[in-house]
């Protein structure tokens, strides 16, 4: 996915700033996201081996985001980005530095002031970013810091990030039509009874055929998969009758889950827009219970799940 996009980087020392424009292969909608939602954003803004680790974060014009990069040997470096000006989809800029972990500022280090815009080019998203210091001083002292092998590591791991998620995406839903389907959880057997329906509907699996959690990408990003888990079905699908999907996945106690006969179905939604997800889930959740509040989730999708006041059991998932 990555090799054919543009990558520049410029430091113009008679301004005191760094200049960066990247392109994405991915939508802006998409690249807008990961560059301000913090679950997406611990996935990739560390160059590796660090990792990414948001305390809080409070994305608005005047809010913060407080947020550290974790070395293999657990030491945290603590920094804080303080927003000045968001434009939704187009830019926003803020004020970034070091600092401990409740954002007292490290006045030993220099702050920078960051614009990144964004904008559509063709199928592929440009983002321009432009860092400005204080003073020659300190624009230097970034420098030999290795900001700038950091931070292509970091688009780096944002480029793996976007293209597993595409991935993902497209083997477990080829078509992006609206459809409804229902969604049923099993224990552990949701191979046996799927071969079954298979075999009563005289039909066949859909797209990959049965994924299993095992086939999950590793990219460092989520917590490795259990060996007795690995098996396990991650996601299939079986067309019935009058075109209607049957969906299912096994829900392992081992990752939290607890299944009881009435929570183990639900009705899947997939709207046309991701709009239209975030209208229907809001909603049709009023009154009930949230399980999973709708975000952008590692397969590839904008998910949430929730019971109705009436007790009914629905999904909504928007591939992005």
């Amino acid at each position: 996915m990555k090799n054919n996009v543009l990558f520049d980087f410029s430091v113009n020392k008679e301004n005191n700033t760094i200049h960066v424009k990247r392109d994405f292969a991915a939508n802006v909608s998409m690249v807008w996201d990961a560059w301000t939602k913090p679950e997406l954003l611990d996935r990739w803004w560390a160059p590796k081996p660090f990792q990414t680790k948001t305390k809080s974060m409070d994305f608005r014009e005047g809010g913060m985001w407080l947020y550290c990069m974790v070395s293999p040997e657990n030491e945290m470096h603590w920094c804080k980005l303080d927003y000045k000006k968001i434009e939704d989809q187009k830019s926003y800029s803020g004020l970034d530095g070091f600092c401990d972990e409740n954002g007292n500022l490290n006045t030993s280090f220099p702050r920078s002031l960051w614009n990144n815009e964004f904008s559509a080019n063709g199928e592929n998203t440009t983002v321009n970013v432009t860092i400005k210091y204080e003073s020659l001083e300190d624009l230097e002292k970034i420098i030999s810091f290795g900001f700038k092998e950091g931070f292509t590591m970091a688009m780096e791991n944002l480029d793996h990030y976007l293209e597993t998620k595409f991935k993902l995406r497209n083997e477990l839903k080829p078509a992006q039509l609206p459809r409804v389907c229902n969604y049923l959880n099993f224990p552990g057997n949701t191979e046996e009874a799927f071969l079954f329906y298979r075999s009563v509907f005289r039909s066949e699996f859909s797209g990959k055929g049965i994924q299993r959690f095992g086939d999950i990408p590793a990219d460092g990003s989520h917590p490795p998969v259990a060996e007795s888990v690995k098996k396990m079905i991650l996601h299939v699908e079986l067309p019935i009758t009058s075109n209607h999907v049957l969906m299912g996945t096994d829900a392992p106690e081992e990752m939290g889950f607890t299944l009881t006969s009435g929570n183990n179905m639900h009705i899947s939604i997939e709207p046309e827009t991701r709009e239209e997800a975030k209208r229907i889930f809001d909603e049709l959740s009023a009154g009930g219970t949230i399980t999973m509040p709708l975000e952008d989730m590692f397969f590839g999708a904008y998910f949430g799940s929730f019971t109705d006041k009436y007790g009914i059991n629905w999904m909504i998932n928007h591939p992005n």
